[in-house]
């Protein structure tokens, strides 16, 4: 069992940054693949990045590449998502996920309460 809390959401004017995180417990976790998604109201779960339990590959989507940056620190169990240059799209909950397998896609077994995140414009 693997538990995921993240933290580091707020509301922040375009333009500007935050850094999530995602503290994780449990079974060791570094040997898990990590992935963000969000979801805004009235839309369904989007795929944002996700990192291979090395740290060693990483996939962003298409909306947030060059803008944002996974990254991981298996000695703290924190998988971070540094977002730069906010937009008011970005708006959304923001949930990581945990699995054996890298994936840009559900499913993942294990999921965080998620954070909010509101960009205004």
């Amino acid at each position: 069992q693997v538990q995921l809390v993240e933290s580091g959401g707020g509301m922040v004017q375009a333009g500007g940054s935050l850094r999530l995180s995602c503290a994780a417990s449990g079974r060791t976790f570094s040997g898990y693949a990590v992935a963000w998604f969000r979801q805004a109201p009235e839309s369904e779960r989007e795929f944002v990045a996700a990192i291979r339990s090395n740290g060693g590959i990483t996939y962003y989507s298409d909306s947030v590449k060059g803008r944002f940056t996974i990254s991981r620190d298996n000695a703290l169990n924190t998988v971070y998502l540094r977002m730069n240059s906010l937009k008011p799209e970005d708006t959304a909950a923001y949930y990581c996920a945990a699995d054996l397998l890298l994936r840009t896609t559900p499913p993942y077994n294990y999921w965080g309460q998620g954070t909010q995140v509101t960009v205004s414009s």
